[in-house]
């Protein structure tokens, strides 16, 4: 069984989403429809969606959309990782709104598009901080040289568990290793942050990657975090611009060829299940 941790759905009719006019590959609908046929023939059996940075004011509409999907019969859904905004006052008053709903299993903050900063205002830091207890995670989609910030937060809110997508963001397109690798090693140090095997030939050469190409970036993350501390995620549909769903699925079996079948199970759908309660 695989648990796919990090879903995008796309409904232009329905919410806004003002990114997408700068990546015209995906200003596109990408419906629950079309993953699920795909994903239930590859082995994924149970999903949480990742919010997709829609206009701010559309934020719980999000959630709302994807938990009526959720609702269908047969459907592959089990939860939402939603959007919020640490650095607003209005964030206590949100989290309780979100707590109250148990499809919602954690938030994120898109921070790699952001002022470096963002993260070290002291009302953001102290909205972070009241995860704390709640059993909601924290997803950090941050730049290599942003690391820095999100190993602060992990630092300063030590009850909170956060999750580092796409392994820290690599450029692997341009060979940029040595300050990524040296991120990656720095944050893993941090017992509550977990490494997310995904996004990763999105950062390749879209047309020409290979699974060479990927392998010394799985090897630093599996050697930095242990398998004990790494989740997967599909990270459709920006995973299209790599070959697809099948492809990275395909190139991930291929990268975790070499492990043991415990540890494979363990990052493919155990540390996922036992993190959200799923399975």
């Amino acid at each position: 069984m695989i648990i796919d941790t990090h879903l995008h759905l796309i409904y232009r009719g329905v919410l806004h989403y003002p990114w997408l006019a700068g990546v015209p590959a995906l200003d596109a609908d990408f419906p629950y429809e079309t993953y699920a046929t795909e994903a239930r023939r590859l082995g994924i059996a149970e999903v949480l969606h990742m919010e997709v940075d829609v206009a701010e004011e559309q934020m719980e509409a999000e959630t709302g959309v994807v938990e009526r999907l959720s609702q269908s019969d047969g459907s592959l859904l089990r939860g939402a990782i939603a959007a919020c905004r640490p650095e607003s006052s209005e964030f206590p008053a949100y989290l309780e709104r979100q707590r109250a709903n148990p499809f919602v299993k954690g938030f994120r903050r898109v921070l790699h598009v952001m002022p470096d900063d963002l993260s070290e205002t002291v009302l953001f830091r102290a909205n972070i901080a009241r995860l704390a207890g709640t059993g909601l995670t924290f997803d950090l989609c941050v730049l290599p040289h942003q690391v820095g910030q999100a190993a602060a937060l992990a630092d300063l809110a030590p009850d909170v568990s956060f999750i580092l997508d796409h392994c820290g963001v690599p450029d692997i397109r341009s060979g940029a290793f040595e300050i990524w690798q040296a991120g990656i090693s720095e944050i893993a140090r941090r017992p509550n942050v977990t490494a997310k095997l995904s996004g990763i030939p999105a950062y390749g050469d879209p047309e020409n990657w290979t699974l060479e190409d990927l392998k010394p970036y799985f090897a630093h993350v599996a050697q930095s975090f242990g398998f004990e501390r790494m989740i997967w995620g599909s990270d459709w549909p920006v995973c299209t611009l790599g070959g697809g769903l099948s492809t990275w699925v395909g190139a991930t079996h291929a990268l975790l060829s070499g492990v043991s079948l415990e540890d494979k199970a363990r990052v493919l759908s155990g540390n996922a299940a036992a993190m959200w309660r799923l399975g």
